[in-house]
């Protein structure tokens, strides 16, 4: 079974819910992780807007990436640029990596309606990356 690891900065929203639609989509052909390279607690935002879709993150918790360390990955996505740029050397000998920056909607300032719409299309945004990387990495 393929390893996965969802890497951001402080595994409290984007990565969480890539998390939860790798988990969901993938159908048991992996095991997904999912760190930050800091611990920020779950946000309360992602886990609403992931329930929306009927996924639950809720009993998902803020790991930090070197929780991991012993854990071989076949596939390392790092979610956001600090990530990228910042990302510790994880040891998996031929893990394959991947980068998609997705806006941070924990960062947005607006009304609770303008902040649910950013968090919605965050969401919606992840979930077709998602989909698309289980179809091309997952399927032969």
């Amino acid at each position: 079974m393929k390893n996965i690891l969802v890497l951001c900065t402080g595994n409290s929203c984007r990565s969480q819910m890539a998390h939860g639609y790798l988990e969901k989509l993938q159908n048991g052909l992996a095991n997904i992780y999912s760190a930050g390279i800091e611990t920020h607690g779950l946000n309360p935002n992602a886990v609403a807007i992931m329930a929306e879709d009927g996924i639950d993150i809720s009993k998902h918790g803020s790991n930090h990436v070197n929780e991991y360390i012993d854990v071989d990955f076949d596939f390392i996505i790092t979610v956001c640029d600090h990530a990228d740029e910042n990302c510790p050397y994880i040891p998996s000998k031929n893990a394959k990596r991947f980068h998609h920056n997705f806006l941070d909607p924990s960062k947005f300032e607006g009304t609770a309606e303008e902040k649910h719409d950013v968090f919605l299309k965050v969401r919606n945004d992840i979930k077709e990356y998602c989909q698309k990387f289980i179809l091309r990495e997952l399927h032969d």
